[in-house]
């Protein structure tokens, strides 16, 4: 009889998880990137355009140039001297660098919605901000090969949220009446209105929009890292500055209350007990509360 239930209960997931994703595939085509975001991608991705050419293009986007700028200045991105510039920002951060923040700004710019009483965005915005710049550190501390990947991926790590709030907008007033009401987990609630979690729906959409495997993947496994993962160090990273976030309570994720550091994490950061993981974290407690108020009126 129980596994009778189990079945009829994964045939009704999989059942909702294919409606959902049949309303993503829609949304896959969509225009949604902002056209200057996407005219600089497309100059970042030719070799011989020069950072006047750069400046011209990013300078009619007055909000982009803010974000680029106050991104490349945080306490967490490390740069020694203060960028003013989009040419300075160049030298300093280089193209790929670069091209990694206005991706992943493009990304969250299209996927943005109004806020509401379900969903403040200038607390996502601000969660997003300093988990992706919170992930540079961290992966630049134990000598990650490539930071960038990890700021991108710390950045898109919860778009999924974004994504479901604006194009299953009432699936998201389901999935958070259920967890008011019935005390289930956000996880919980998204597999039972939807079939699938937000780290599902943002590996969705940023896998069919061609996004490297290098940084979908550790979106998808974020909440639960382990070596099987196709870039594990990267997820360990992601999962690591999102407890770190909300560990320290630095913004209101609802989404993430029950965020948990996986042992795989704990293992790569040499966290053996639970002092040490208070003993870590204590030790950015100051770098991260300066960034919060660096990027705070960023939206």
């Amino acid at each position: 009889f129980n596994e009778e239930i189990m079945i009829a209960d994964t045939q009704d997931i999989l059942q909702k998880r294919e409606r959902t994703e049949k309303v993503l595939t829609s949304v896959v085509n969509l225009p949604v990137i902002p056209k200057v975001m996407f005219e600089t991608i497309k100059l970042l991705d030719n070799k011989y355009t020069t950072a006047g050419e750069l400046n011209k293009v990013i300078s009619k986007d007055q909000s982009l140039l803010t974000k680029i700028l106050t991104i490349a200045n945080s306490p967490l991105y490390g740069l020694q001297r203060k960028v003013t510039t989009i040419e300075y920002a160049i030298l300093v951060l280089g193209y790929r660098e670069l091209k990694n923040i206005i991706s992943a700004l493009s990304v969250a710019e299209a996927f943005r919605n109004k806020t509401d009483k379900y969903l403040n965005s200038k607390e996502f915005m601000l969660h997003s901000y300093l988990t992706g710049t919170a992930c540079k550190k961290l992966a630049s501390d134990i000598g990650f090969n490539n930071s960038g990947e990890a700021f991108i991926a710390g950045f898109l790590h919860d778009i999924g949220i974004s994504i479901i709030h604006r194009y299953l907008h009432s699936s998201f007033i389901n999935v958070t009446e259920l967890v008011e009401s019935k005390g289930m987990t956000f996880k919980e609630a998204e597999l039972d209105v939807l079939g699938m979690t937000h780290e599902q729906v943002g590996y969705f959409l940023l896998d069919r929009w061609n996004f490297p495997k290098e940084i979908s993947d550790p979106i998808l496994a974020h909440h639960a890292p382990d070596a099987t993962s196709s870039n594990p160090v990267l997820s360990a990273v992601v999962n690591l500055a999102d407890y770190i976030t909300n560990r320290l309570k630095l913004t209101n994720a609802p989404w993430d209350t029950d965020v948990t550091l996986s042992p795989y994490a704990m293992q790569k950061f040499n966290l053996e007990r639970e002092l040490d993981v208070e003993r870590f974290i204590d030790g950015y407690k100051d770098i991260f509360w300066n960034q919060i108020e660096f990027v705070r009126f960023l939206n």
